[in-house]
């Protein structure tokens, strides 16, 4: 695989619930197990509940490292995972969120509510703003995020998203293909001259 030596470490963003959908729990223990494989730490939330749980434990279960970064006030709420290797606790949200970003290599976004969207939709911002190139990649599990990827269209069609101001982001149906697109850094999604927006893995 090309560059597999360029990320580290990868965030993911996902739900501290499970959803209805088996298959997003499954997703999220086969990205678990990639990463532990390949050698990249996993950076996250830091719970041990829903999906959040399901790759962190993943990761763990194959012997992979964990990062995690959790706000003092959602210890509780989110029962903290206690096994991983190197937690942080926060003051705050805007501080897990920095950290988050400082320590990770690329970010990938699993199913998750309005938490999950808000931190993928200010990954995708600041990269649109020029502030970083790190790698952006939804593993569209079940096609969760096909919707997503339908407004940020609609946005696109109505010249909210203009030409030159293009949200790069990379979709993946696997595991592997999450990897792979993460690695990629998706160097040959070039945007179309309507601002087309996203490269498949």
């Amino acid at each position: 695989m090309r560059h597999m030596n360029r990320i580290k470490t990868v965030c993911v963003y996902c739900g501290s619930g499970p959803g209805t959908n088996p298959r997003f729990a499954e997703a999220a223990e086969g990205l678990g197990r990639i990463f532990a494989e390949n050698n990249v730490r996993l950076v996250y939330g830091g719970g041990s509940v829903g999906l959040m749980g399901a790759i962190a434990k993943s990761v763990l279960d194959h012997g992979g490292s964990v990062t995690g970064i959790i706000p003092d006030f959602l210890r509780a709420r989110e029962n903290a995972l206690t096994k991983v290797q190197e937690m942080i606790v926060t003051p705050d949200m805007h501080e897990r969120k920095r950290l988050m970003f400082d320590r990770s290599d690329a970010f990938v976004a699993l199913p998750g509510g309005i938490g999950t969207l808000e931190e993928l939709v200010e990954q995708l911002t600041w990269a649109q703003l020029g502030r970083h190139s790190k790698p952006i990649v939804l593993f569209n599990a079940a096609g969760f995020w096909a919707p997503f990827v339908a407004l940020l269209e609609h946005l696109r069609a109505e010249a909210f998203i203009r030409a030159g101001m293009e949200v790069r982001f990379s979709a993946a149906d696997s595991a592997e293909a999450v990897l792979v697109a993460v690695h990629a850094g998706a160097p040959s999604a070039r945007p179309a001259a309507d601002g087309a927006l996203t490269e498949k893995f």
